[in-house]
């Protein structure tokens, strides 16, 4: 059974740093889309971040385009997110994911991605 773990939420000053991490476990990760999302108190969950299998092919939102890095370890299984110059409207819970697709981009629907973790809180203040 696949399990997906995020870590590394917290609370945060605006204009400052948080790295979140997402562990894989129990199947070959290598092979995966990952993807990071959010959802917002009344807000529907949306795309941040995803990066293609090979780590050569990454996808941003526009809201956090040049703030956020996503990178992974495929060694390690893990997916991460660096994100800096942080907003209060960044303020959500963060979700990853992933996809089987290989070649999902940052229009593939929500619906496709196949396990979910149980998200991570960021929060930042003003």
């Amino acid at each position: 059974q696949v399990q997906l773990v995020e870590s590394g939420g917290g609370l945060v000053q605006a204009g400052g740093s948080l790295r979140l991490s997402c562990a894989a476990s129990g199947r070959t990760f290598s092979y995966y889309t990952m993807g990071w999302f959010r959802q917002a108190p009344g807000k529907e969950r949306e795309f941040v971040a995803s990066i293609r299998w090979s780590g050569g092919i990454t996808y941003y939102a526009d809201s956090v385009k040049g703030r956020y890095t996503i990178s992974r370890d495929n060694t390690k299984n893990t997916v991460n997110l660096q994100m800096n110059s942080l907003k209060p409207e960044d303020t959500a819970r963060y979700y990853c994911a992933d996809n089987r697709n290989m070649m999902a981009t940052m229009s593939t629907p929500l619906r496709d991605y196949d396990n979910w973790g149980q998200g991570t809180q960021v929060t930042v203040s003003t």
